[in-house]
């Protein structure tokens, strides 16, 4: 009984370890600057909006940094009613919203379709309320539709996958409407980029986006491919 006990105990402090936290203080006391260029004024205005939750935003920001057409990926909370957000009330479940990522996007280069189908790829949506050793609904899975067409896009993709044999269990993504998306702080931001040597982003972050390179090589960006 008691090496049970011990194991278990072992594999929770594992699992504390290995989560989507900064390794220490250092860490949140850094300003970064962004990895992806800074957009022009009112560029942003021109662009398709996407807002996914998918677990650590680290490891969703990270993937969608890479695809072609993407001009820039923000890491931020959404999904709850609170009228503001900040890592430590959202890692503590002290509110509703979800990590999340805003990406903004040129629909003549990539599809909404296309972000989805890279979405759904690269995390497991059959999990409910978690992505690996990142627990509680601050890191569930869901697509926040900016118009109807978001929705039923979504929608139909969901049950197209769900009818592929593809998953071993049922789709829980939530398909919510997007309210209001507050970014995280700026330690945040490109923290793959920025932290190659932290265990979760060599552990968790690293294999997704492998995923989407080996799954997507055609929706690559030049800058990322191999010469």
């Amino acid at each position: 009984m008691m090496l049970r006990i011990t194991f278990v105990l072992s594999l929770i402090t594992g699992m504390v370890a290995l989560a989507c936290q900064p390794e220490n203080k250092t860490e949140t006391a850094q300003i970064q600057k962004p990895v992806t260029a800074a957009l022009e004024p009112g560029e942003r205005d021109k662009l398709a909006k996407a807002t996914f939750a998918g677990g650590c935003f680290w490891c969703t920001e990270a993937v969608f940094e890479r695809v072609e057409g993407v001009k820039d990926v923000v890491s931020g909370y959404s999904g709850g009613k609170e009228s503001d957000a900040d890592y430590q009330m959202v890692s503590n479940g002290e509110t509703d919203h979800a990590e999340a990522v805003q990406i903004f996007y040129d629909p003549a280069v990539v599809s909404f379709k296309t972000l989805l189908e890279i979405f759904f790829a690269t995390h497991d949506p059959t999990q409910l309320n978690r992505q690996g050793p990142d627990v509680g609904r601050q890191y569930r899975s869901a697509v926040f539709y900016h118009d109807d067409s978001q929705k039923e896009e979504t929608e139909a993709y969901i049950k197209e996958l769900n009818a592929s044999g593809k998953l071993d269990k049922e789709i829980v993504t939530q398909v919510v409407p997007y309210e209001a998306f507050y970014k995280a702080e700026d330690y945040h931001q490109d923290y793959y980029e920025h932290h190659p040597e932290n265990p979760y982003i060599i552990q968790v972050t690293a294999p997704k986006v492998k995923k989407f390179l080996k799954t997507f090589p055609d929706k690559l960006k030049k800058q990322y491919q191999k010469s």
